[in-house]
């Protein structure tokens, strides 16, 4: 099996080129949409719906990721082997789904070698179709990286800052996704549930729960996202609109332990 995460859209024939260049390399593979709606260059939205789907694939699963905002440029096409694979651009994208496969050996792709197999030229715009597809499809098919790619130090790799910090009795959190529901998921996991969620920028206290539902319509809550990360929400509205948070913003926060 073979998952797809890009950038791509749906409007141009972009998503179509990657997957029957996939498709004439190994014509047995099984392909997943796991989406290409990804927000354009947003590498920290990309790895962490990546890593949702690493989250609960079988091993041996190959996943293709490409949001590429520096294609062409000096960044290295990497191949990240573990108990699944990794098949990305070196920007970060790696960083959360990394944390569940168990790497034991990162590849450098040689794009001239990669070229051999594929028998077209590689575009210096399109390494979807070009190195990254590919790339995915040979190591699904049984061949080794070591026949298109160079073993390269794991540790360096580039890697996303995700990690929360804690200050003076406050997390310092990002956004790394928002929903199409308008949920706001953090990058705090493994935390201690508390009863309430303070905001202190937005002058906000919001009630922890279990889901949407055990508020009324319209109002703010905190929970325990279905991935596991801290989410807030608005029952049946948007939370991102309502605070005006994105992707990428940073946000303190307060747990609450006693009501």
């Amino acid at each position: 099996m073979i998952t797809l995460t890009t950038d791509f859209g749906l409007k141009g024939p972009y998503v179509g080129e990657m997957k029957v260049a996939m498709l004439r390399i190994n014509p047995q593979a099984k392909l997943v949409d796991v989406t290409h709606a990804i927000t354009r260059h947003s590498v920290v939205e990309g790895s962490f719906v990546m890593e949702q789907v690493v989250k609960y694939s079988p091993e041996g699963t190959v996943h293709v990721g490409v949001i590429d905002p520096g294609v062409g440029t000096g960044r290295r096409a990497v191949i990240i082997e573990g108990e699944q694979w990794l098949v990305v651009p070196d920007n970060g994208l790696a960083t959360l789904p990394m944390k569940h496969i168990k790497p034991k050996k990162a590849w450098g792709i040689d794009l001239e070698r990669i070229r051999r197999f594929t028998g077209w030229r590689v575009s210096s715009t399109f390494h979807g179709r070009d190195v990254f597809g590919p790339a995915g499809a040979l190591i699904e098919k049984g061949v080794s990286p070591a026949e298109f790619a160079g073993e390269i130090p794991l540790e360096s790799l580039v890697k996303l800052d995700l990690k929360p910090k804690r200050e003076k009795g406050l997390w310092l959190l990002k956004v790394i996704y928002v929903d199409d529901f308008g949920n706001v998921i953090l990058n705090l996991e493994n935390y201690e549930r508390p009863k309430a969620v303070e905001l202190p920028d937005l002058g906000l206290r919001i009630p922890y729960l279990e889901t949407y539902g055990q508020v009324k319509l319209g109002e703010l809550l905190a929970l325990p996202g279905s991935h596991g990360y801290l989410e807030i929400a608005v029952n049946r509205g948007s939370a991102s609109e309502r605070l005006n948070l994105k992707v990428g913003d940073e946000v303190r926060a307060r747990l609450v332990q006693k009501s």
